[in-house]
């Protein structure tokens, strides 16, 4: 099998970041549950033979996301929260724990160059508390105005619900409910509901919503080759580049 062009790592991201501290905790290796064996790749958690590192997106983006994510959530190679820090610079990312909480993870939400938006279903929050769009921007005094910092709760369903429920300092914040009539294109997990998003979906729809359109047409279009590579590596198949969906992605990073 051929092995695709490596690129050199970026510097690490939040993500990265956020999952070398968690490995170091552990007492015994993480082994991931149905994924390709054998050596990954250190920037884009693949088998080096489908490594992902020179297809990824280097683009402006304005808008902020902060993960919290649940414990062995940044473990996990089919984690998609990977994803959007390899799109957005300013993402950020915090382990959950029920008794305490990160001091970066306040002083990030209560940053004044910020307007936190919680993602969340609106059918399960106080109506008073939900929003459906992005709240007007201002700019008072001469100071810029807030940029949109999208918290996303990286987790399964019910974790989520247990991290949004068990989480007083997330009380304050408006929460986001998104709109969509799509449905899921991720197929690395399995969701009861067609309506749950993966991650990096979630994170597409806030950019969208935010104006920034083309940050979200790609980094829905790096999720399509991200689901491709780690497919087909598990498959022990080779990775097609001239396919739909790298074409698609390579038109959108060369916008």
């Amino acid at each position: 099998m051929n092995h695709l062009p490596q690129a050199p790592h970026a510097f690490p991201h939040a993500v990265s970041l956020l999952r070398s501290a968690r490995l170091a905790r552990s007492s015994k290796p993480f082994l991931a549950r149905g994924g390709p064996r054998g050596e990954r790749c250190a920037g884009c958690r693949l088998i080096p033979s489908h490594c992902l590192c020179a297809l990824r997106p280097v683009l402006p983006v304005r808008s902020g996301v902060c993960l919290i994510m649940a414990d062995i959530e940044p473990l996990k190679p089919s984690n998609t929260g990977w994803l959007i820090a390899d799109v957005v610079a300013d993402t950020f990312a915090f382990g959950w724990a029920r008794t305490e909480v990160d001091p970066a993870l306040l002083a990030l939400l209560a940053d004044p160059q910020w307007q936190p938006y919680l993602v969340f279903p609106g059918e399960f929050v106080a109506q008073e508390r939900v929003v459906t769009a992005l709240l007007p921007a201002e700019t008072t005094g001469g100071t810029p105005a807030k940029r949109p910092l999208f918290v996303l709760l990286d987790a399964t369903w019910p974790e989520a619900r247990k991290m949004f429920r068990k989480s007083p300092y997330l009380d304050k914040l408006p929460v986001l409910s998104l709109q969509s009539e799509q449905l899921s294109r991720y197929r690395l997990r399995r969701s009861q509901r067609d309506a749950h998003f993966c991650t990096s979906e979630v994170g597409a729809l806030c950019l969208e919503l935010a104006g920034e359109t083309h940050a979200a047409q790609t980094l829905e279009a790096y999720l399509d080759v991200f689901t491709n590579h780690y497919l087909r590596a598990k498959q022990q198949l080779p990775v097609d580049m001239e396919d739909a969906a790298h074409l698609r992605l390579l038109a959108l990073s060369n916008l």
